[in-house]
């Protein structure tokens, strides 16, 4: 669901890519499990901050920037039944990661690597060797199969985007 990036001050708050569609997503959740060097270790929110120049939050027994900074590169987590179903139509962002990706004649183009917001849109970053952007909109996403990992895209497999 997002990842640490870096120590944020001197007060134990760190800075976070999040995947989350909305920046404060983790927001909603008390208890994260984070990545630790040692292996997932379950830590407790206790502050979060959503500000254009960078999401942060504070974790319990992280009490400075060294603390902090042992966090940087830890993957961030929640339990999957915290989140419940997404909605009708849609879909987790974090489902996406690691799908297939093919075109409709069934090049393969490679897996996603990430997603993030453009505006109106959401765009695949899809990785083999090179990487390529694909919105994913109903024009070039033309099926997802959740069972099976695999999106299928109305793209060209040479084309350069």
């Amino acid at each position: 669901m997002g990842r640490i990036v870096a120590a944020f001050g001197i007060q134990g708050w760190v800075k976070l890519k999040t995947f989350t569609e909305a920046a404060d997503g983790l927001a909603d959740h008390d208890k994260w499990w984070v990545k630790s060097p040692e292996g997932w270790v379950e830590m407790k929110l206790e502050e979060f901050a959503a500000r254009p120049a960078a999401t942060v939050a504070r974790l319990a027994g992280v009490m400075d920037r060294t603390g902090a900074e042992r966090l940087r590169g830890s993957d961030v987590a929640v339990p999957r039944e915290a989140l419940g179903e997404p909605k009708e139509g849609s879909v987790f962002w974090f489902e996406l990661v690691g799908m297939q990706v093919e075109t409709v004649a069934g090049a393969g183009l490679g897996v996603v690597k990430e997603i993030f917001q453009t505006g109106e849109n959401c765009v695949l970053v899809v990785a083999n060797g090179r990487e390529r952007m694909i919105p994913f909109v109903p024009l070039y996403v033309k099926a997802l199969d959740r069972e099976a990992r695999r999106i299928v895209v109305e793209w060209e497999a040479d084309f350069d985007a």
